[in-house]
């Protein structure tokens, strides 16, 4: 990616660390939180290998083939998911965003389509806010009728947090495009 070398690292850090903790989340006890952090740690550490600056690293063509690659059939996973989970949309998009740039990268002209980056331009800053207004601690209950601890893999706060930054990444991204 192209822009400030320093900025480009915080974005690489912040999507690598968001990646590993959705790794953690793959713990969870809930099957649907555990494919959902699959997809979501592909997500962050995709967006930390296409953040690396270029004046460290200029990946060749094939590179980003294989990004496009990787990022086409995890929109077709999304896609198939989404059948069944409406979280899954979002999947869907972030895919095809990462696909876009992927591909946008691999022509070697650094300017995808202005129609096409302003709307997922537009979608992530809908996302970044809508997501932002529910970030609120949440507490369980228990059957007992009290309140529990939660493992790190099944806390929902924890999880929008991690959404929230991978967005703001996403339009970090967009925005060097």
């Amino acid at each position: 990616m192209h822009g400030p070398v320093s900025a480009l690292w915080l974005l690489v850090a912040l999507c690598a660390a968001t990646g590993a903790y959705c790794l953690l989340r793959m713990r969870s006890c809930v099957e649907e939180q555990r494919r959902t952090a699959g997809g979501e740690a592909l997500m962050g550490f995709g967006m930390a290998a296409m953040a690396v600056p270029a004046a460290v690293l200029t990946p060749p063509r094939w590179a980003w083939l294989v990004c496009a690659a990787v990022f086409g059939a995890a929109a077709l996973r999304a896609l198939w998911a989404a059948r069944t989970c409406r979280h899954h949309l979002h999947h869907l998009v972030g895919a095809a965003a990462m696909f876009y740039m992927a591909v946008v990268m691999a022509g070697g002209t650094h300017s995808g389509l202005p129609v096409l980056t302003g709307a997922l331009f537009a979608y992530f800053t809908g996302y970044v806010l809508w997501t932002g207004t529910r970030l609120m601690p949440a507490v369980v209950d228990a059957p007992e009728g009290g309140t529990r601890t939660v493992g790190w893999g099944d806390r929902p706060e924890l999880a929008l947090a991690c959404r929230l930054s991978m967005g703001i990444g996403m339009l970090a991204m967009l925005l060097t495009l």
